[in-house]
């Protein structure tokens, strides 16, 4: 497995498909986030906006492998290993951006409350922005794991679907990723820092769930 990953982040990097997420992602913070601004809430923020971008990544990877390459990898490995290091390989980009907005954030961000005078300790602060990020892209990466092949094939649907389900699990208050960035903003009102582990810990059974159910479907047209 592994190895497989390798392989798929290679292609990520070599097809170069990676650099529209990257720059709707750099474009988000640098409009969201500004200089002397409370830190939560600027940890908040990139931690949400990174949630669609690691949708984005992850149809990327999924599509981004020539048909017969992908049969021959399938032919060796098995459909099931093939996919899932597709999809690993879109989570640990996400979480790459996501690890270097925090710290963009940490760099820049005021290590205040939202009151301006109440101090926040500032490494408690970027662990709690880095599990909220963690969060948010392991629901964006479930999304785009439903909305790709081989679940959705056609980008026709798939594209729409992958929007609109970036926005439901950014809104929806059930939604883990919604929780970990609204537990960031609320600790910025009370100048406390609390890491959203119980969201954290269910982005992973929702994330596993999608990608089960992605890998199955792999499996049975493989």
């Amino acid at each position: 497995m592994p190895a497989l990953v390798c392989y798929q982040t290679a292609l990520l990097l070599r097809s170069r498909r990676w650099l529209p997420p990257l720059l709707l992602y750099t474009a988000a913070l640098l409009i969201g986030v500004r200089g002397g601004e409370p830190v939560l809430d600027s940890l908040g923020y990139a931690a949400a906006v990174l949630l669609p971008v690691a949708a984005w990544l992850t149809r990327v990877c999924v599509t981004g492998e020539p048909g017969a390459a992908r049969w021959c990898a399938a032919a060796v490995a098995g459909p099931v290993a093939v996919h899932l290091a597709s999809v690993l390989a879109a989570l640990l980009a996400s979480t790459a951006l996501g690890t270097a907005g925090a710290a963009l954030v940490a760099a820049v961000g005021d290590p205040h409350g939202g009151d301006r005078t109440t101090p926040v300790p500032l490494p408690p602060a970027v662990a709690a922005g880095l599990a909220a990020a963690f969060a948010c892209a392991l629901l964006g990466t479930a999304v785009g794991a439903l909305c790709s092949r081989p679940l959705l094939r056609g980008a026709g649907r798939a594209v729409p679907a992958a929007v609109l389900g970036s926005v439901a699990a950014l809104v929806a208050p059930v939604s883990p990723a919604n929780a970990a960035a609204a537990a960031l903003v609320e600790g910025s009102r009370t100048a406390t820092v609390a890491p959203p582990l119980l969201p954290c810990a269910a982005a992973v059974v929702v994330a596993a769930a999608a990608v089960a159910a992605a890998c199955a479907a792999a499996a049975r047209r493989g």
